[in-house]
């Protein structure tokens, strides 16, 4: 690896783990970062690894990494902003039960069993259909994503029974997303069954935590 690779990749690293890197107020109080200056830092490590690398002669190698540099971090904030506002829009527009986790490059949207499914059931509730409306209006609103919708259960039955019931329930949650208007080619539903759990199947809490449909949704620019 020549020096200009090995430089660019040093300083990538340098950026990466500033992304990371809590931030202190000025009340003494320590923060995350927010996703909009991780989206700039970590749109500028690759924008300055893309430039610098590409460059097929030694002339301006500094120059074109800097200003890949800018360039990623410009796509980087604009793409963690996005995120940071549909993230605040869907929280406020759902129920309490409903969690909506800002990944850093996707939202995970969590619906728990209980208000979406009577025991045994993929038949949604009314509750939940309200909730999915909302997250359909969202979708809408913010239209340059894919979305997975992903069911789970908990350990109880077999396999095969659990693998079909939580495939059935992410349809029936993907139904309703484009019943209220959500294009069926931006959605994919999967079933994991028991195979992912969040919490342990030991103890009646960590099942019903387990019990859930996960609506996964990714930027596509």
């Amino acid at each position: 690896m020549n020096l200009r690779v090995t430089t660019i990749l040093a300083a990538t690293g340098l950026v990466a783990l500033g992304a990371c890197a809590p931030t202190t107020g000025m009340d003494g109080t320590t923060t995350g970062m927010s996703r909009t200056q991780q989206g700039a830092l970590a749109g500028a490590a690759v924008g300055a690894v893309i430039a610098g690398t590409r460059d097929s002669d030694s002339n301006n190698q500094g120059r074109d990494a800097a200003r890949g540099a800018i360039l990623g971090a410009a796509a980087g904030a604009i793409a963690g902003n996005i995120l940071d506002r549909q993230a605040q829009a869907l929280q406020q527009s759902v129920s309490s039960n409903v969690q909506v986790v800002n990944r850093g490059d996707h939202l995970q949207v969590i619906l728990p069993e209980g208000i979406l499914f009577a025991t045994n059931s993929a038949a949604v509730t009314g509750q939940a259909q309200s909730d999915l409306y909302a997250v359909a209006r969202n979708l809408n609103q913010y239209p340059n994503s894919r979305v997975q919708v992903v069911g789970h259960t908990d350990n109880t039955g077999s396999q095969a029974y659990n693998m079909d019931l939580s495939q059935r329930r992410a349809q029936s949650v993907s139904s309703i997303l484009t019943a209220a208007g959500v294009a069926p080619g931006r959605l994919v539903a999967t079933g994991q069954g028991m195979n992912q759990p969040i919490a342990s199947n030991d103890t009646a809490q960590g099942r019903a935590q387990n019990r859930r449909v996960e609506i996964l949704i990714y930027p596509t620019r």
